[in-house]
């Protein structure tokens, strides 16, 4: 059966489809690289990301491109390049991205409040003070690291140490000093309890904690972003759905904490920086 419609229906219908080929396409904005620091190297962190950059690339019309680095070197050279144009950092690499390279801190990370740096050796070790280092082989993390490298050599400073042994996890520095390679390490309270049961027999004492709480990490926007783009970034992911958030470790509400102090260590450990491939390790 053939049904008729009104010639009206069809211009109409018509009109709205010229109108709608003739909307301008909201232009593409380019390319919003995020960093990452990925301690393992596996892909999860890319299923991680998959619905939040597929969130951010469809409200700012730009392609989303997802730039894992496995340590906080790497991290620190991409900084430096201004290769990425937000960041998801922890406390030591945030402090260097805002002291140095002029990224602004938008959100907190999701993490441990209250986190602090300790100092720890073996349980039946004579060492009793952080004093008694001196002419030691102690084990610290990587560059960029708050609990591991920054706030351990500020408690050092003055110190100077047989050598410095870098390690490139939390765990590798517990067991240099479980092995004896290693004197004492620097690592969070948190990492201590987490790993210490895995490198049984070995028992550990904390020889030292810093009075000081580690901040939050923080997510950053790059200076490679145009101003009024940041602040549109910023609406974005602040509207961002509360599950997408948390999926990639933000709080849209969060309060931005406060980085001084954490900058101040920075840079007091920046002027010693020079000294820590030599042997002794002379760390003033």
């Amino acid at each position: 059966m053939f049904l008729r419609f009104p010639r009206r229906f069809f211009l109409f219908n018509l009109l709205g489809l010229t109108f709608a080929a003739c909307q301008p396409r909201k232009p593409f904005e380019g390319t919003l690289t995020i960093g990452v620091i990925n301690y393992g190297g596996g892909e999860q962190i890319i299923n991680q990301y998959a619905k939040f950059n597929s969130y951010l690339g469809e409200k700012t019309n730009a392609y989303i491109q997802l730039e894992p680095a496995f340590n906080e070197n790497r991290a620190v050279e991409r900084l430096n390049a201004r290769a990425w144009s937000l960041v998801f950092a922890p406390p030591g690499l945030a402090a260097i991205a805002i002291a140095r390279y002029q990224y602004i801190p938008l959100f907190p990370l999701i993490g441990i409040n209250n986190l602090r740096s300790i100092f720890v050796v073996r349980k039946e070790s004579p060492i009793t003070e952080l004093k008694q280092l001196q002419g030691q082989t102690v084990a610290l993390g990587q560059l960029g690291s708050a609990t591991g490298y920054y706030f351990p050599l500020y408690n050092l400073y003055g110190t100077t140490l047989a050598d410095i042994l870098f390690a490139p996890t939390p765990k590798a520095a517990l067991e240099l000093v479980a092995e004896g390679r290693a004197i004492a390490c620097a690592v969070s309270e948190a990492e201590l309890s987490l790993y210490a049961s895995q490198l049984a027999p070995t028992e550990f004492r904390i020889l030292f904690k810093d009075p000081h709480y580690v901040p939050l990490g923080v997510v950053l926007i790059g200076p490679n972003v145009e101003r009024n783009r940041q602040e549109f970034i910023r609406k974005v992911l602040s509207d961002s759905p509360s599950g997408l958030a948390q999926e990639v470790g933000y709080v849209p509400n969060g309060q931005v904490p406060d980085y001084k102090y954490m900058i101040s260590v920075v840079d007091r450990v920046s002027s010693i920086t020079s000294q820590l491939q030599k042997k002794p390790v002379r760390l003033f």
